[in-house]
């Protein structure tokens, strides 16, 4: 496989990325996961059987819409986890979920679709799985337990000239391609949605953001219409306000924490779709700019995204859904009592 030379970004941005170390991690295909039973208890009180975490998911990918979907924490594309257990212990799956960053490319070393090769999109706490999108051709020949090489690149990434900001999950490549500059002493970026961090759930209550993700509660209908969180696709750049996501999750006023949406919403409560983070620091030191072009998928050259479409969460379209058939059978039932 031919290894193309990380950019480094020239924007009027300096980075430390002629310091940063290439190193390989793998995984296998992950089967999707069940628990003791089929049933998700939803906020709304109701279980319903869903699919979710893990496998080759073929129907969505980055840049599709991860909002409107009959699933929970459904991971577009691939899904990979290293199993290898040594002296009991999971770190060379801990090593996979630190080490990569979003942007970094990787392999399939067996099976059918050996030599494809596919891009990381997202890193998924709780199940731990590393999510990688690539071409569908590729992904109908994939298998449970095909291996998966990635060349991690951009653990340690620096921004020498502004250093109260930290950069975290984010390859050089994609601090490129995202068009990240700095301008009077502000990051300028683009980002599709500003989410306040007071509506943020599982995923805090831990001191790093390296591993893992922390999920959108869209369980407040004012709260999703006010901010837009039915456009949501798999893949936009977001900014969390008054979050500090330097060194574990916190609820902060006066800073920002950037990152890109991984899985899809969620009907359980505490969680929705899952945002890895890239960067964090006082709100002062970034321009940011909305734009429906903000999305990984664009930036990382995977495939064109979707148009934005605003849908509702799954508990919402079922209640509206009943509201109609209710009305439906309420004349019929009228006329039955004549």
């Amino acid at each position: 496989m031919r290894h193309e030379r990380f950019p480094v970004p020239t924007r009027g941005l300096r980075t430390n990325a002629d310091e940063l170390v290439m190193i390989t991690v793998a995984g296998e295909v992950a089967s999707p996961l069940e628990r003791a039973g089929p049933w998700r208890i939803g906020q709304d009180g109701r279980p319903r059987v869903l699919p979710g975490t893990g496998g080759i998911v073929l129907s969505h990918r980055v840049g599709d819409p991860c909002v409107g979907l009959a699933a929970d924490h459904v991971e577009p594309a691939v899904s990979i986890r290293n199993e290898r257990k040594t002296a009991g212990s999971d770190g060379a799956n801990q090593a996979l979920q630190s080490f990569v960053c979003i942007g970094n490319y990787a392999v399939a070393t067996s099976g059918r679709a050996m030599g494809a090769r596919g891009v990381v999109t997202g890193k998924h706490g709780g199940v731990d799985n590393v999510l990688i999108d690539f071409p569908l051709a590729a992904m109908r020949r994939m298998a449970i337990g095909d291996r998966v090489q990635v060349y991690a690149f951009g653990v340690g990434l620096r921004l020498p000239d502004v250093p109260d900001v930290q950069v975290w999950n984010c390859s050089p490549r994609l601090l490129d391609r995202w068009g990240v500059q700095l301008k009077g002493g502000r990051l300028q970026t683009t980002i599709t949605h500003r989410i306040p961090a007071r509506i943020m759930g599982s995923g805090l209550g831990r001191n790093n953001v390296v591993k893992g993700d922390y999920d959108i509660q869209m369980t407040d209908p004012a709260t999703v219409a006010k901010y837009r969180l039915g456009s949501l696709r798999f893949g936009d750049l977001v900014a969390i306000t008054d979050a500090d996501n330097r060194y574990g999750r916190s609820w902060v006023s006066g800073c920002v924490s950037l990152g890109v949406v991984i899985h899809s919403e969620s009907t359980v409560a505490g969680h929705g779709p899952g945002v890895t983070t890239l960067m964090s620091g006082p709100a002062d030191r970034f321009a940011l700019i909305e734009t429906e072009a903000a999305n990984i998928a664009a930036y990382l050259g995977i495939r064109p995204p979707r148009p934005p479409v605003t849908r509702a969460p799954l508990p919402v379209r079922e209640a509206r859904e009943q509201a109609r058939a209710r009305r439906i059978a309420a004349p019929a039932s009228a006329r039955r009592g004549r």
